[in-house]
């Protein structure tokens, strides 16, 4: 998919932003995702798209958003015909997005979308907001999973994140001129914010709220998705050189822990 790459409004004018919701299998809470993000929006006043990203569902996901698309042309839904993974479903919604600012979050309805206004002011002199889930509300097994992969992470590549996969980023669009993210299932984030660093991007850092899942299954659990994660971060750790090489990093920008 072809990236779109329209020119950047100057700072200060009215708020252009595009929000990516990665989506499967989400056909009892979508519709209620979608609404409240384009509520936050309006109150705004923002230039504003909805992303919902479609990532195979076997379910009314994408019969849901297609209507909602007909009832409010700026909320747009793209499909993978097939399950690809989370990453993958992020990163089409990220090459998707034609706004200045991007705004990943879950279609889950696990965070409350009213608290991009916590990061909205922290961009700033920045050019990434992340949010951290204070209160994690997941089960014991995810969040054992989630600690261990912190410290796999932030042990191989140095200080990421405090909540590498938490779904509420916001970043300007032109961070994608020069961050390509290869990993297309549970790794994707950790890369995506390793790069950021290692490049040189301003990110801070803002916690944020986060609710038991009001419906539909997490697969972030599954042994396939954790096998995938590990082979993923291991090709990140033997290419990561490399692809900093191709973004034009500065040399020094390279060591771990920068």
């Amino acid at each position: 998919m072809a990236r779109h790459c329209p020119h950047e409004k100057d700072e200060g004018d009215v708020l252009s932003i595009s929000a990516v919701l990665p989506a499967y299998n989400e056909e009892q809470v979508i519709a209620a995702s979608v609404a409240a993000m384009v509520k936050t929006f309006e109150s705004l006043g923002a230039e504003y798209e909805v992303i919902v990203v479609n990532d195979g569902s076997r379910d009314r996901t994408a019969e849901i958003v297609t209507r909602l698309g007909e009832e409010n042309p700026r909320v747009r839904l793209v499909s993978h015909e097939r399950n690809q993974g989370y990453g993958a479903a992020v990163w089409t919604g990220f090459i998707s997005a034609v706004k200045d600012l991007v705004f990943l979050t879950d279609g889950d309805k696990q965070f409350d979308v009213d608290e991009i206004n916590l990061l909205l002011p922290m961009m700033d002199g920045a050019d990434m907001a992340i949010g951290y889930r204070v209160k994690r509300a997941d089960p014991p097994l995810r969040l054992l999973n989630a600690w261990g992969w912190k410290i796999l992470v932030n042990g191989l590549f140095g200080y990421t994140a405090r909540d590498i996969d938490c779904a509420f980023k916001l970043f300007r669009r032109r961070i994608l001129d020069r961050v390509d993210v290869n990993s297309r299932g549970a790794t994707f984030s950790a890369e995506f914010l390793i790069k950021a660093r290692r490049l040189g991007y301003v990110i801070r850092e803002r916690g944020v709220s986060h609710y038991p899942r009001p419906a539909g299954q997490a697969t972030g659990a599954k042994p396939a998705v954790i096998i995938r994660a590990f082979r993923e971060l291991w090709q990140l750790r033997l290419g990561l050189e490399a692809d900093l090489a191709r973004s034009g990093a500065p040399r020094e920008a390279h060591r771990p822990g920068i």
